[in-house]
């Protein structure tokens, strides 16, 4: 029960993932970084602060007795997780949505899969037991969709018309779209390292009585605040460049709901990693390495789904069409797969 705890919990944070940016859609004369910027202190400060205060036994007491080493890689890794999430955006800027998402996030799950148990010297254990054996055929299924999901994305656009194509990828570079994209996917993993990084202080606030199924919920404090640094960094120098932090507090447009719409995104896209924490511990110590690959699944699934809703694959040919549920089929069959390992 604890590894279809663990894909419930995983598929509703990929949902959350693959959902956050449907409020920002309806935001209204805003530059892109002015609603950015009340999504992120929603996402990466508010949000973590108030779920760790109502799930966990003090919090504050957890963090102040918590080693200074400890709090600087999860920090560190978050911060690093933040970077990706930035050089996510120039992937898709020099490869274009479909290509891009589909590189960046194959790195993504094939790095945060993968690593942690290399460098802690578990992964010949896994190749040692059937379970682990069958978990890494179900990271190869898990793969392979993506790059179904990824291939059916480049027969899409290859469809469309000349003007559509230019509108898309205007800046479409192969050599540097495909160098961003492994960095990408390298730093985007670093938060499964900073989860495992942040490792003792769920220790401490099991310690403290929290119930296991929160107990990461302290560590994401930290690790978001990483986040929360780079991009308030990246948002202050668009603000400097554009002057486009006026757009906060400007006359004529619907300030307020913009505010709620970005806030609602924020907090959309903090629960992907709450049930993402969620997730880890059921899966357990063994096969929480799996966890990263899920959530990237889900996320894919989710968000291929609602492009589907909003007919955002409208006019596109029945084999790619094919291709894309053929994809999105192999993905589900790989967390199968990974849940009876």
């Amino acid at each position: 029960m604890g590894a279809l705890f663990g894909l419930v919990f995983h598929a509703i944070g990929g949902f959350a993932a693959g959902s956050f940016y449907l409020p920002v859609r309806k935001v209204e004369g805003w530059a892109w970084e002015a609603s950015w910027f009340v999504l992120g202190l929603t996402a990466w400060l508010l949000v973590p602060i108030v779920v760790a205060l109502l799930t966990t036994q003090a919090p504050f007491a957890v963090l102040a007795s918590a080693t200074p080493t400890t709090l600087f890689y999860a920090f560190l890794f978050g911060l690093l997780w933040g970077i990706g999430g930035l050089t996510f955006g120039l992937s898709m800027r020099y490869l274009g949505i479909s290509l891009g998402m589909a590189v960046a996030l194959g790195f993504s799950a094939a790095f945060g899969t993968l690593v942690p148990p290399i460098y802690a010297g578990t992964f010949g254990e896994l190749l040692l037991t059937g379970g682990g054996r069958q978990t890494l055929v179900g990271i190869g299924i898990c793969l392979a969709g993506i790059a179904l999901c990824g291939y059916a994305g480049m027969l899409k656009e290859r469809e469309q018309d000349q003007a559509t194509k230019q509108a898309a990828v205007a800046e479409f570079d192969l050599g540097r779209g495909l160098t961003v994209a492994v960095v990408s996917g390298l730093l985007s993993a670093c938060f499964a390292f900073a989860l495992a990084a942040g490792e003792p202080l769920g220790e401490l606030a099991e310690a403290a009585g929290t119930r296991p199924l929160f107990r990461n919920n302290v560590a994401l404090v930290i690790i978001l605040l990483g986040g929360l640094l780079t991009n308030l960094a990246y948002c202050g120098y668009l603000f400097l460049r554009r002057g486009t932090q006026a757009d906060l507090t400007a006359p004529g447009t619907p300030n307020l709901r913009n505010g709620a719409w970005s806030a609602l995104g924020g907090a959309t896209w903090y629960f992907q990693f709450f049930f993402y924490g969620m997730g880890v511990v059921y899966l357990g110590e063994r096969y929480d390495f799996a966890s990263w690959t899920l959530h990237m699944a889900f996320i894919i699934l989710f968000s291929t789904l609602w492009g589907l809703y909003l007919r955002e694959w409208r006019g596109s040919s029945r084999r790619v069409i094919g291709f894309l549920v053929g994809g999105l089929v192999t993905l589900v069959g790989s967390t199968v797969v990974i849940g009876l390992a």
